[in-house]
């Protein structure tokens, strides 16, 4: 068995990593990552030192040049307004319910879908698991539905049967919380420190945003500091 895991350099995905090695060995392992019109390129450049402290094979394939999210109001992509601030839970109530800003219209199936391919090419015949790092807080209340089990399981079923049987998504947080994925991690020894998470660029990671707010919380409800400095 082959591992393929869709890795954004964040804390999710890299624990990902993290179990596919400890399963597999690092030489049947292989990181994926994508630029799709993002407003920056961190997750990019820690993608490559996670799979650098790993030993594996890392890719990038390009989303944007395909312009497949013109149009899109997400807030997470290059030229579309200002990161929200504040909590995904408050953010949803300002809203009233629904996806918050910083969802990219179905990128996770686009993602899965890509990433199948390029399992087949790079293991051709051989069964591989492809790991997609989505927890349960960022599928509460469908504030990021591609997150969901629901997706998941439908993801899987047609990856299977696309690919002939021999790609199988693997979404082992789908019903955990963003604590339990650090406490897994934490057993696995993975190198947090070198992760980033902030949806804005710069040096240090804002601290402000729903996902740096999600990961403070994960690192203290299992009693340990995160490795990451941070703006506020």
């Amino acid at each position: 068995m082959r591992a393929v895991i869709l890795s954004s350099g964040g804390v999710d995905s890299t624990t990902c990593v993290g179990i596919a090695v400890d399963k597999y060995g690092a030489q049947n392992v292989t990181t994926v990552s994508a630029w799709y019109g993002q407003k920056h390129k961190k997750e990019l450049v820690c993608a490559q030192k996670i799979a650098q402290y790993y030993g594996v094979r890392h890719r990038v394939i390009d989303l944007e040049a395909s312009r497949i999210f013109d149009g899109s109001n997400c807030t997470l992509l290059e030229g579309n307004g200002e990161i929200r601030h504040g909590s995904y839970a408050r953010q949803k109530d300002e809203k009233h319910g629904g996806m918050v800003d910083t969802y990219v219209p179905f990128r996770n199936g686009l993602l899965l879908s890509s990433v199948a391919a390029v399992a087949l090419s790079e293991y051709p015949g051989q069964e591989v698991e492809l790991y997609l790092g989505a927890h349960a807080d960022d599928a509460a209340g469908d504030a990021y539905p591609d997150c969901t089990k629901r997706f998941t399981d439908a993801m899987y079923e047609a990856i299977e049967a696309g690919t002939g049987g021999l790609v199988h998504v693997r979404a082992p947080f789908v019903e955990l919380t963003k604590a339990g994925v650090v406490e897994w991690g934490l057993r696995l020894g993975v190198p947090y420190e070198l992760t980033w998470s902030c949806y804005e660029g710069g040096d240090v990671q804002c601290g402000e945003c729903g996902t740096c707010l999600d990961r403070k919380a994960a690192f203290a409800a299992n009693g340990v500091e995160d490795p990451v400095p941070y703006r506020v």
